[in-house]
Parts: structure tokens; sequence; C-alpha cells
């Protein structure tokens, strides 16, 4: 007993001074780099740890396939490590390793990512490798299918979820069938069979291009070193990429869709228009959203929905601003039975907040949850690089890791009762239910 109540002393006191020490970790130095080929790049110098994580974003992502070529983009991210110039997969692979390099790629419909981590002993051969896997791609065919047969794996896992399939039926009536965000990037199980190496090809140079990157470097490097890293890295890629798409229309309104499928408990989709990033009240929206649906167990929605009734296991609300469109979303799943209370409560939750705001206790709760939880982003190199090239894409100011706490400081309770009468609109929320609930038609 006294051994376990040591360590439980130990432990409290070693979590006292990670909390203590947390905030520290979001005062960061933020530099602004220009490589000498003129690419813009922010980085945290830290020589403490001898290695850097870099992190590339190349904006458009899978919403640049071509028409007809839905998951192209996808396909192309995930074949990048599958062997480059005069490397097979497998060599690539053992390159990589022997360098004890870490390399990741991914896409999503605004961006592909690559994110990159390498000793400071090995950086020289590690960027080269990298860089060739950018460059000079081989898309051999046995790699391209068996890449192929994982993400129609993923396709076929997908057909049989509750959840992605609500998500696939939002976007769709959402965004609609002639814009990329009304399908997933992943493509279907048709497009992407019938995706061609020469498609490939062309998915690499319409997403990877010099003029729509952004970088953000954490870790043992300089500025100088940077520069030429970055130069080193873009060096192969064309100067311009294929064309952004215009911007969504959001096409729903108020209702309910439902998704017929056999399972003994709903999933359910919800969401209406939402706000953009740059707006002047985000801040406040931000507050809202963590007060309605947030990620605590205090949000207004895990009280009534799940807390007071019982309706549900765990509900979330998020704010999605999308570089294209942006909504309010939510989610939750309910036995079939229940799912129409459920659907009635988070309206008249919704409704209530539009039309009451929060007591100021509320909001100061919520203050003091988002300024401490914000330094817990700031976990590592590789997480700081990401935030980095993040804020570049938001346009936010190179001084926002040091103010942004004061800006969530900053909201009133009269900008929450504002926004909110504006944010949350309860009879525009439109539900898409999977699953067999009771009381629902097909489309109410």
């Amino acid at each position: 007993m006294a051994r376990g109540a040591e360590t439980m002393a130990m432990m409290r006191a070693f979590l006292l001074l990670l909390l203590t020490a947390l905030p520290l970790r979001a005062e960061i130095a933020i530099q602004q780099v220009t490589s000498p080929a003129g690419v813009r790049a922010w980085l945290v110098q830290d020589p403490s740890i001898p290695f850097v994580a870099v992190e590339l974003r190349f904006r458009g992502g899978t919403s640049l396939d071509a028409p007809g070529k839905r998951g192209a983009v996808n396909l192309m991210t995930a074949l990048i490590e599958e062997g480059a110039g005069e490397l097979d997969a497998q060599g690539f692979a053992v390159a990589r390793d022997g360098l004890a390099a870490s390399f990741r790629f991914d896409s999503n419909r605004d961006s592909v990512s690559v994110s990159a981590r390498m000793l400071t002993e090995n950086r020289d051969q590690a960027v080269a490798l990298l860089a060739q896997a950018l460059a000079a791609p081989r898309f051999d065919a046995d790699a391209v299918d068996r890449v192929r047969g994982q993400v129609l794996a993923g396709i076929a896992a997908s057909d049989k979820d509750p959840g992605a399939l609500a998500d696939r039926a939002f976007d769709r009536l959402a965004w609609g069938d002639d814009h990329p965000y009304g399908s997933p990037g992943s493509g279907t199980a048709d497009s992407v069979a019938a995706l061609t190496r020469d498609d490939i090809l062309a998915a690499h140079g319409a997403a990877l291009a010099r003029d729509r990157v952004y970088v953000g470097a954490v870790g043992d490097i300089t500025p100088e070193d940077l520069g030429a890293v970055i130069d080193t890295l873009l060096a192969g890629l064309p100067e311009t990429g294929a064309p952004v798409p215009p911007r969504a229309e959001f096409r729903l309104s108020g209702g309910v869709t439902v998704e017929p499928f056999p399972v003994p408990q709903s999933t359910v989709r919800f969401g209406h228009e939402g706000m953009k990033r740059d707006d002047p009240d985000f801040f406040a929206a931000f507050l809202i959203n963590e007060m309605l649906g947030g990620g605590r167990f205090s949000a207004r929605l895990m009280t009534e929905v799940r807390e007071k009734r019982g309706l549900t296991y765990g509900i979330g609300t998020w704010l999605a601003p999308m570089d294209l469109g942006e909504t309010v979303m939510g989610q939750f799943a309910s036995d079939n039975a229940r799912v129409a209370e459920a659907i009635e409560v988070v309206r008249a939750e919704w409704q209530r907040l539009a039309e009451e705001g929060v007591p100021e206790a509320d909001l100061e709760a919520a203050k003091t949850f988002q300024t401490g939880n914000y330094p817990l982003r700031f976990d590592g190199n590789a997480n700081i690089a990401r935030i980095l090239v993040g804020m570049q894409m938001q346009d936010l100011p190179i001084d926002y890791v040091q103010n942004r706490n004061a800006y969530i400081e900053a909201v009133t309770v009269e900008d929450i009762r504002r926004v909110a009468s504006r944010l949350l609109r309860a009879d525009d929320l439109h539900f898409v239910v999977v699953g067999q609930p009771e009381g629902l038609g097909p489309a109410n």
C-alpha cells in the first residue's frame, strides 16, 4: 500500500510539473525562411535533439481529380513511397529504413501532405531520397496493382460502415455530384479499377506543384540549411499544377434523409452551412461549438441527449471551415426506436442556444478548457511542423501561437449571443440517418 501511495504521489508530482511546463511549450519562436529559389517556410529551430521534422502541404488535394478519374490523387499519394528512380518498392524501403528516416504521404479533399522526420547526421541522404520520391516515383505495375487492391478493400469496407455511408450521403446531398466535395476522395470501386498509370502520372503533376506548397520545419536545422533542403525537395516538381475547383455551393435545407441499412442502431450525421475561418466572429463560433457539442462531457448536447435521456453513448459537433465551403457538423448513434426523439432534442438545444446564449460561467469554463488545452497540441516536432503549415494555409499571422489564447479570452457573453443567433439555425439542420429508424420516413 505504501509503495502504491508513493507511486501515485510521484505520478501526481510529475503531472503537475508537466502541466506547469506545458504552456511554455506554446511559446515557440517561429522564423520565416525564404529559400534561395523563393519558397517561403516557417521554422522553429531547436538543436536540443539531433533530428528535424519537415512538413510539406500542397493545396488542392483530391479535389484536383480530373473528370471521370475520381480517386486518382488518393491512389497516387499512396504510391509515392512505392519506389523511386532506380529503387523499386523494396529497395526504397530498405534505403529509408537504413537512414532511420520516416516519410508519410496523405491526401484529403483540400491538400496532399508529406511528413518527414530525419536525423541530423543523415539529413542530406534522407532529403535526397525523399526528393527522388517526390519528383520521380516509379508507379510500377506491381505496386499499382497491390496498392489499388488496398484502396478497393477500403472502399468495400466503407460500403458496410454506417458512419462512412452517412458521411458519403451527407456530402452528396450537401455539395452535389458535380463538385469534388460531393464524393469520397478515395473514389468508387469502378473509378479506381479503371485508373491507368497515365492517370496516376497526370494526378502527380496536377497535385504536387511548387505554386501551391506550404512548408513547416521544426528541430535541429538552421534557416540556411532549411532553405537548401526545401529547394532540393521541390527541384523536380512542376511550377504549376491543375487549377483548384471553384467554391462549392451548399445545397441542403432543413429536414431528414433516411438511408435504409439493416442495423439495430441508426448512425446520424447532421449539419448546415457554417462560417469561414477568416470570419471576424470565428473565435466566438469556436467557443459556441465547444459549449454545444465539443469534446467535454459537460457540453450541452452530451448533457441533454446522453446524460438526461440516455439516447446515445456519445454526441459531438465541430466546425468544418474547408477551402471551398464550410459547415457546422455533428454526429451520434442511437437505437432505431429512439433516434427520432434524439433528433428533436438536438434541434431544440440548437435553437435554445441560438436564442438564449450562455451564462457567463459556461463561457468562462469553455475558455479555461481551451486556453489550457492549447499547449497540449505542441507535443512534438512533427506536430508543431503540421501546426506551422496549417497556420500558413489558413493565412494566420506568424505570431498567432502567442496571441491565440488572447483571442479566446476576448470573447464576451454578448459576442456569444450575437454570433449564436447567426451561426446556429435549427430550421436549417439536415439529418442523414443510416439505419432502420422508427417514425422517420426516407425524406422527412
